[in-house]
């Protein structure tokens, strides 16, 4: 297998055992990556390159650019690189390659490894051991508003008929009441919005004291994660995998004791968010994001 499109998704340390035995490899027994291809490792100078073969009609250069406007394709292909990517690093320390990374054969992964041969091998040794958590903090959805104690309203305001030019409806609430009202309730959004501020910071603040690394990422976009409650804190920790389990258990922790956000983790997964994607992924002329090298 010398021939045709590669596509790359992850470099790791190759230990000099029979490729059967790289780690990476045996947990990716019976995975499949993009375009349902197996998984090999491509070695050089120290280094392998987890690939597999890919159609041209899909990933040539000019239809994968074409393919990549198609967002349920685009979302599949997506799952499987990072199938492959988070197998690959529950075994050992990946390094994962920029979506959609394709090389010209075999010898097109060589070339990637050769000129980002110090930059893979010094992310390697940062990483070596690590893993990523993300924590994301939402602000709650407050109770239905209920009117300040003392203000009248529509169910429970007294009627006063003996008012000439009050209201004649039972229950109506005066002008300043309403105003008052109104008041009083912009007043408590203000306080529960800096309770979400004040609890994203002491999370993040935390947790970050307890990683090595951390990233803030910008908040997600409700209309595409499909999450109404605002996004006040999305981060990624970078974690030694045997202090892991505390960290979870921190992160526990820290959501019973900050009501005004509901705090959610994910991983642990391939260290995605300090690998300095585009300094490690491709050499000049080799690789792209949107087609085959040259």
């Amino acid at each position: 297998m010398t021939d045709g499109l590669r596509y790359a998704y992850a470099v790791v340390r190759d230990t000099g055992a029979p490729e059967a035995a790289l780690d990476a490899l045996t947990a990716l027994e019976g995975v499949t990556g993009v375009a349902d291809e197996s998984v090999y490792a491509v070695r050089h100078l120290g280094l392998a390159v987890l690939a597999s073969a890919v159609p041209a009609e899909d990933y040539g250069e000019g239809s994968l650019r074409e393919r990549l406007e198609d967002m349920a394709w685009l979302e599949k292909m997506a799952r499987a690189h990072q199938r492959v990517v988070d197998t690959a690093g529950a075994e050992s320390c990946v390094i994962p390659v920029r979506l959609a990374t394709v090389c010209h054969g075999d010898e097109g992964l060589r070339r990637m490894l050769a000129t980002g041969r110090e930059r893979f091998a010094s992310a390697l040794d940062r990483l070596e051991g690590r893993v990523e958590w993300g924590v994301k903090a939402y602000a709650t959805q407050p109770a239905a508003e209920q009117p300040p104690a003392g203000t009248a309203n529509a169910a429970d305001a007294p009627s006063t008929p003996d008012v000439p030019d009050a209201p004649s409806t039972p229950g109506a609430m005066s002008g300043r009441d309403y105003l008052r009202r109104r008041k009083a309730q912009r007043q408590a959004a203000e306080q529960r919005w800096g309770d979400t501020e004040e609890g994203a910071r002491l999370v993040h603040d935390t947790l970050g004291g307890l990683a090595e690394q951390s990233r803030l990422h910008p908040p997600q976009d409700p209309r595409l994660s499909g999450i109404s409650d605002r996004n006040v804190l999305n981060a990624a920790y970078l974690v030694r995998r045997e202090d892991s389990a505390d960290f979870a258990e921190r992160v526990g922790e820290l959501a019973g004791r900050t009501p005004a956000l509901r705090v959610e983790l994910t991983g642990p997964w391939a260290p995605y968010s300090f690998t300095a994607m585009d300094e490690t992924s491709g050499a000049e002329g080799e690789t792209g994001s949107a087609g085959a090298d040259g």
